[in-house]
């Protein structure tokens, strides 16, 4: 059970999905998978080259190859 006070703080309401993590020293980690959280993996991924498109294009020409 989360306390009261670190749920408010973050975020997390009944029904909220959460990550477990392990970071470096072993100790595990409650990752809340918020909209917040989401918005901010999002950015970073802003900018990166589009995997489906690429993988779209390797399809269509590996397509190619076979007929």
């Amino acid at each position: 059970m989360v306390p009261a006070e670190l749920r408010r703080k973050h975020g997390i309401a009944a029904g909220t999905r959460v990550k477990f993590l392990e970071d470096q020293f072993g100790r595990i980690v409650l990752q809340p998978i918020t909209e917040d959280y989401v918005d901010r993996v999002m950015g970073c991924l802003a900018g990166e080259p589009d995997l489906v498109v690429g993988w779209e294009k390797e399809h269509r020409k590996e397509g190619e190859h076979e007929r």
